[in-house]
């Protein structure tokens, strides 16, 4: 990861325009080249970003850095860097993920073992199915033979679908894998997560702890 902090101007072209004017931010190149801009009033939400798979070029001319980011549709963001307070390198490794507490475990378990309740004609290809930013909690096949990636919680927030949306832009990138469809599935999933995760094309799953134990009955509410 690249940590770059300064004065900094910076331009989004393509199907919408937006214009960041002069001032100093934080600036994140990912190893899946990746690139945000950060200010310092706000948890975790980037001004603008451009999110992979997206190439950087970047020059110096007369003191001023300029980088041109540019993803598969043609847009780019385009920021005119000046005064440059830090520009540092870590290799951060693989993460491991979120690590699951015993429900959740159980749930990726007993959702395995009863992997229909995705679906008629759904088939598990793997559990904990690796990836270079963590594991799949379950990777299936549907009916028709697509490939469907599964990210199970306990409760179900807008972080795992941010999760979730991770793993499919980096498995749609696989040609033996893709196209790749998600679905997210939690004891409880927040209005909030559901909407996102709707809007992203994700299916989302609510889950019976009991039922799934065998405890209750074997219908499944699906959103």
């Amino acid at each position: 990861m690249r940590l770059v902090i300064a004065r900094c101007q910076v331009d989004y072209v393509g199907r919408l325009t937006a214009h960041l004017p002069s001032a100093r931010r934080l600036l994140l190149v990912k190893s899946d080249g990746s690139v945000s801009v950060h200010a310092d009033d706000r948890a975790y939400k980037p001004l603008n970003w451009m999110s992979p798979p997206c190439w950087m070029v970047e020059t110096t001319e007369d003191e001023t850095t300029k980088w041109i980011v540019t993803n598969k549709a043609g847009e780019e963001l385009r920021i005119t860097i000046d005064d440059v307070e830090l520009d540092s390198s870590h290799e951060l490794g693989i993460d491991p993920g979120l690590v699951k507490d015993g429900v959740e475990a159980h749930l990726q378990e007993l959702l395995a073992e009863h992997v229909s309740t995705l679906g008629d004609g759904y088939t598990l290809v793997r559990r904990e199915y690796m990836t270079a930013i963590g594991p799949v909690d379950l990777l299936c096949r549907n009916a028709d033979g697509g490939t469907v990636a599964v990210e199970i919680k306990r409760r179900g927030e807008i972080d795992g679908v941010e999760q979730l949306t991770r793993y499919l832009e980096l498995l749609n990138r696989d040609p033996l894998l893709a196209p790749v469809s998600g679905v997210f599935a939690a004891q409880v999933i927040k209005p909030q997560a559901k909407t996102l995760a709707t809007d992203r094309g994700i299916r989302c799953l609510t889950l019976d702890y009991d039922v799934l134990r065998g405890t209750d009955s074997t219908e499944f509410r699906l959103f």
